[in-house]
């Protein structure tokens, strides 16, 4: 989505001034609202890469949920602590999964969340250039 909203209003833009490429001969609400658009789209990559190195460990925490489950109690169990492996007991690394599990599915809502705001911010301020464009390209 970043892109072509981007690329999309850039044409308009190069159409309504095809005799330059100079963004600041354009009325200084329209470059604000052009800056803001470009900041929105930086901002929603930032969550997007953030929502998928959540989604990322949320399934490995599930897939190593899976794996004690399959254990029996007696089984030998390392978790891993920095650069060191230590014995533990499965029901403590279960209980730390399934916290972890909860926390990393919170951040994943609340990180989807801000995506659909940031995504409509975006949807709305790409129709208010092109409606402040539309004017112009007809003088042309």
């Amino acid at each position: 989505m970043p892109r072509y909203l981007s690329s999309r209003i850039q044409r308009r833009i190069f159409e309504a001034y095809k005799m330059s490429e100079d963004i600041s001969r354009l009325p200084p609400e329209i470059q604000q609202r052009l800056l803001k658009l470009q900041q929105l789209q930086q901002t929603l990559q930032g969550v997007m890469a953030q929502k998928q190195q959540l989604e990322m460990q949320l399934g490995e925490v599930e897939e190593a949920l899976n794996e004690l489950e399959k254990m029996n109690e007696t089984s030998v169990i390392y978790k891993s602590i920095g650069a060191l492996l230590v014995k533990s007991q499965k029901n403590t690394v279960t209980e730390e999964l399934k916290e972890r599990k909860e926390l990393l599915t919170m951040r994943v809502e609340v990180l989807a969340k801000q995506d659909d705001r940031l995504r409509t911010q975006a949807k709305d301020l790409q129709e208010k250039l092109q409606q402040d464009l539309r004017p112009v390209s007809g003088s042309t």
